[in-house]
């Protein structure tokens, strides 16, 4: 099971200077657009296929319905069961994998030029075609099952869902996409068959292909791969109606370091001002050893071995959040030096030389490389979901370098709230009220 675990804008914001590739949009007779690369130096192909909605369009009673029927696709299709599924697999040399978010069900292929048609096929059935065995139904469930208790001890997971029921309310966000205990253990078949027919529909499907294929190539396995499919699926959710209500909330649990996670509203990377927010987030805590709450929380106070904030932009959310952990006796003071620098970041800014260290920086100091199809794939199947141009790769930079220090002061003034700022700590933190969950 593959997990979205870093917001899709983190990977954005990170390419390179300049991406050197040539993405071509391809319709199939069917009407299915796919963006494609072609490289033809190594008889390979990766592939990637999104479907907008995820986890957030299951019924609330049904929580962690999507996330088990999408770790079964792998488990058996058509007349093949599960090991005999892998065995074609393995015979192909082909790579398959499945995951899924709040709001995609995510789908990975690689395999070789000579194998193409019959990996598709393969892929194919256990898109089209999965079994849901009574016996595979239960292997994985006692594998989510088993994770889900080992979260009731984990201080981050508790830190995590308590954050997203304080943030999101009654929205599916604000419960986690593994379900519960309950939940999960309730799930039947015909759930799970349900549950397919409502996330990997036509009406949700975005695509990408890097590698030794052509534009003909691509549009005619395009209806067959994926044709078959319902023609809609369950209807998405509306916007989140975010809540940051300030303070500390404060979960009372027996370790000796508490877990902190705080965030305020954030924005989209459709608005106007997102690359000085980010360039912002960057500065403040998003650039690792750079950045302002990094030196102030750990280099010159030793409260945390690690601190980190970014924007994150669900489809129907913006946050701005970060995360810290601390012992419990010190924790409060990592809390205040928190409070202090995002004060001051309103308040004052970021000076020029600031701004240019976090260009360069965000431009090709520390790029992300284009080091293989399967990344790029996934890189431009992101774009599309997003609603980003075609030539986003090629101007994300300009966008970035035309961020003006006016721009920057704008922003803080306008966007970084600390009367806003709201914390979550899972430990026995001294020094803070208390608030059970």
């Amino acid at each position: 099971m593959m997990r979205f675990i870093l917001p899709f804008v983190l990977v954005l914001a990170a390419l390179p200077a300049r991406a050197d590739i040539d993405i071509k949009e391809v319709v199939s007779p069917g009407g299915i657009t796919a963006w494609l690369v072609e490289d033809h130096t190594i008889p390979f192909t990766a592939l990637e296929i999104r479907f907008r909605g995820g986890a957030s369009v299951e019924p609330m009673e049904k929580r962690g319905v999507t996330n088990l029927m999408t770790a079964l696709l792998e488990e058996g299709a058509g007349d093949m069961d599960a090991r005999a599924f892998a065995r074609a697999r393995d015979g192909l040399a082909a790579s398959f994998g499945y995951g899924v978010s709040d709001d995609a069900v995510s789908v990975s292929a690689q395999f070789l030029t000579e194998n193409r048609d019959e990996a598709i096929a393969l892929l194919r059935e256990s898109l089209i075609a999965p079994r849901f065995d009574e016996d595979a139904i239960a292997r994985v469930r006692a594998q989510i099952l088993s994770g889900l208790r080992s979260d009731e001890k984990d201080p981050r997971a508790l830190a995590s869902r308590r954050f997203d029921a304080v943030v999101y309310g009654d929205h599916p966000y604000a419960t986690s996409l593994n379900g519960t205990i309950d939940t999960v253990t309730a799930l039947t078949r015909e759930d799970l068959v349900t549950a397919h027919a409502d996330s990997m529909a036509r009406d949700r499907i975005y695509v990408s292909a890097v590698g030794d294929i052509t534009a003909e190539d691509l549009t005619a396995l395009l209806d067959d791969l994926l044709g078959d499919l319902p023609l809609t699926g369950a209807e998405m959710p509306g916007p989140a109606d975010v809540s940051f209500p300030g303070g500390i909330d404060v979960v009372d649990f027996p370790t000796p370091q508490s877990v902190v996670q705080f965030g305020q509203p954030g924005l989209s990377q459709e608005h106007p001002d997102f690359f000085a927010a980010f360039i912002l987030d960057h500065i403040l805590g998003g650039g690792g050893f750079e950045s302002r709450l990094m030196t102030e929380v750990r280099e010159k106070r030793g409260l945390t071995y690690g601190i980190s904030t970014y924007l994150a932009e669900r489809d129907h959310a913006e946050i701005w959040a970060g995360s810290v952990a601390s012992a419990n006796d010190r924790v409060a003071e990592s809390i205040e030096v928190i409070r202090d620098e995002w004060t001051k970041m309103r308040d004052e800014g970021v000076s020029q030389e600031d701004l240019d260290n976090a260009k360069t920086y965000l431009t090709g100091a520390y790029p992300l490389r284009f080091d293989g199809n399967g990344t790029i794939a996934n890189i431009i199947v992101g774009m599309q979901i997003r609603g980003l141009s075609i030539d986003y790769a090629a101007t994300r930079n300009d966008r970035v370098n035309a961020v003006t220090l006016e721009d920057i002061t704008r922003v803080a003034a306008e966007l970084v709230d600390p009367e806003a700022l709201t914390f979550i700590v899972v430990g026995q933190p001294e020094g803070l009220p208390e608030t059970s969950n």
